[in-house]
């Protein structure tokens, strides 16, 4: 449990929440995708900040949903941000609508769910995350790309 006012625990835990974030947005930049380092260490950052204010407020002992609260408020505000990821245009070829951004914004929510998982001093889990994230983001890009799935 994180004590109030120490300092090096909420270093520790912010410092995981960047760490995780910036594995994400690295992936993002390789991939040469908008929301990349940056947009990812800032989501993941500032949802691992959101997550310390009840255990710094002490509210987890007073109210304890209101963790809960808080985790459910990250959650939608990063659907929104998500959404801004998410573009449609149409295939000059097919004129059918051709939707993109889908892959960044699920990097984008699992960046904010890593920050969660920091703040809350769970890192090795977030280790355990962070790992399958990339697997999913870089390996199956490799998986896909042999035509494995059919598509390139």
């Amino acid at each position: 449990m994180l004590i109030q006012n120490d300092s090096l625990e909420i270093i520790f835990r912010l410092g995981w929440a960047t760490l995780f974030g910036a594995l994400i947005g690295w992936e993002r930049e390789l991939q040469n995708k908008p929301a990349g380092l940056r947009t990812n260490m800032l989501v993941s950052l500032g949802a691992a900040l959101f997550t310390l204010v009840p255990f710094q407020l002490d509210l987890v002992q007073i109210s304890p949903d209101s963790l809960s609260r808080i985790i459910q408020g990250i959650i939608t505000g990063v659907g929104f941000l998500g959404a801004g990821e998410i573009f449609s245009e149409s295939k000059p070829e097919s004129n059918k609508p051709r939707v993109r951004g889908l892959t960044s914004a699920a990097a984008i929510w699992i960046s904010a769910a890593l920050g969660v998982i920091a703040a809350c001093g769970l890192w090795e889990k977030g280790l355990i995350a962070v790992l399958m994230a990339w697997l999913i983001l870089r390996g199956l890009k490799i998986v896909k790309k042999i035509k494995f799935f059919g598509r390139s």
